[in-house]
Formats: C-alpha cells, sequence, structure tokens
C-alpha cells in the first residue's frame, strides 16, 4: 500500500506546497540544449512535409476510428509518410531565441521538449534496416547503424510482444530530464510524462489519417530497450515506444 500511495502522490501537482530550493534557470546555468549532437553518423534528408500522404482528411472520421492496431501487413512505409510521422509528433515550428526553447506540434510543459525520438527501422522504402535518430531542429535523420536481428531484439526488449517486431518501424522515445529539470528541478518529472502522452496521441492520429496503425507501449524491459539505443539509463533513458505498421 505504501508503494501505492507514493505512485498516486506522483500523480498530483505540488508546486506551491513544497520547494526544492531556486531552479538552474533561476540560479543563472546555462540552458541545456534543444536536441543531442548528431556526432559522426551519416545524416540523411527527409522529404518534405506533404499532405499528399493523407488517405483521411475528415477529422472527426480521424478521431472516431482511432485505436490501437497489433497486426501489421509486410508492406512498407514510405519516406514521405515517415517524415509526415517525424513532423506531426515532434516536428518544431520555431526555434525561440537561438536555442532556449522550440515551439513544436506537440505542447510541452514550458516549452522545455525533453524527448529525443529514435526509430527502429524494418520496412521503410529508402532506408536500410537499423537504428536512426530524428533531427527535429533540421528535419533529418541520424543513421545509428544496423543492429543483427533487430526484430527479434525488439520483441524481447518487449516481454515477448511479437507484434513490435512485426512493425515496419518502432518509434522509441527517450528522455533527457535535465532539460526540464533545468526549468522546473524535481517538479519536472510528472510533466514530463505528461508531455509524452501529448506526442504519443498526435501518433496515433497521424497515423490514422495515413491508415496505418500503431499501438502505445508502456511494457518493456527497460534496460533492454536502454541497452539497445546506447542509453546510459540515468541522463538519458526510453519511456515510451509505438511500432507503427500498415494493416
Amino acid at each position: 500500500m505504501q508503494d501505492i500511495q507514493r505512485g498516486r502522490n506522483f500523480m498530483k501537482a505540488d508546486f506551491g506546497r513544497r520547494s526544492n530550493g531556486p531552479s538552474d534557470q533561476q540560479r543563472g546555468v546555462p540552458y541545456p540544449p534543444l536536441q543531442k549532437e548528431a556526432g559522426d553518423g551519416e545524416i540523411l534528408a527527409l522529404p518534405s512535409v506533404d499532405q499528399e500522404v493523407i488517405s483521411r482528411s475528415d477529422f472527426f472520421t480521424v478521431v472516431e476510428e482511432r485505436q490501437s492496431r497489433r497486426k501489421y501487413s509486410d508492406s512498407p512505409l514510405s519516406l514521405a509518410e515517415l517524415s509526415f510521422l517525424l513532423y506531426c509528433t515532434q516536428g518544431v515550428k520555431q526555434e525561440i531565441r537561438r536555442g532556449y526553447a522550440t515551439k513544436r506540434t506537440v505542447p510541452s510543459a514550458g516549452a522545455r521538449h525533453p524527448f529525443e525520438t529514435y526509430l527502429a527501422v524494418n520496412h521503410v522504402e529508402s532506408l536500410k534496416s537499423g537504428l536512426y535518430r530524428y533531427l527535429p531542429l533540421s528535419h533529418q535523420l541520424l543513421s545509428l547503424g544496423a543492429v543483427d536481428d533487430l526484430p527479434h531484439r525488439l520483441t524481447e526488449a518487449n516481454l515477448g510482444q511479437r507484434f513490435v517486431g512485426d512493425a515496419a518501424c518502432v518509434f522509441i522515445w527517450s528522455c533527457i530530464p535535465y532539460r526540464a529539470e533545468w526549468r522546473y528541478g524535481s517538479h519536472a518529472h510528472k510533466n514530463m510524462l505528461l508531455d509524452a502522452g501529448h506526442i504519443c496521441q498526435n501518433l496515433y492520429l497521424a497515423v490514422e489519417a495515413i491508415s496505418a496503425g500503431t499501438c502505445a507501449i508502456g511494457a518493456y524491459d527497460q534496460e533492454l530497450m536502454d541497452e539497445l539505443l546506447a542509453l546510459d539509463g540515468e541522463d538519458e533513458f526510453v519511456v515510451y515506444l509505438a511500432p507503427v505498421g500498415k494493416p
């Protein structure tokens, strides 16, 4: 019962009732970068975001038919469809004050956007199978290389859920907590999880608009998912993922 109560308390707003001292923002510490550095990997261009990929333009129909879909065909996603989905979930509309914050296609507390989007690609036209990271500031992909038996690795890391490994592409969202902690300190963590929900719901709607399917995944092996993406599990770790494919 103690663990349950602790979880319930985490969900409550505690602004004004608890202070953890001034935040790094209030101390004058420089703000953290808006995205991870690209490093030495190959950077790949994405097509311009185009409404032509939308097959269902009626918003009510998209909302009405939105559901979790766990069965996918072998049909690949097109690169234009992937570009559209990435923009709908983390696309940058405006950079504020030369790197202080961004306005994106999803809301985020304090415009901190503490997430990175990784892709595990099995079947996307013009892309080799492997891992990629989205670079939202330039709307590009960073290749992270191939992974031996990627479908099996994905299924194993998701507690035997085979449809994850069967997907054309898996969206994997990691969190870099300090981007939000810099402004909100220990108040940041509840808001970051709310932000993750905004991202995934946009994916659901965008996927439905292109007549594809997805299913949000919160049940996964933390260590295996972090290991797959070479994350340290402390300053960056996986928080959510969603496979995408053609039904």
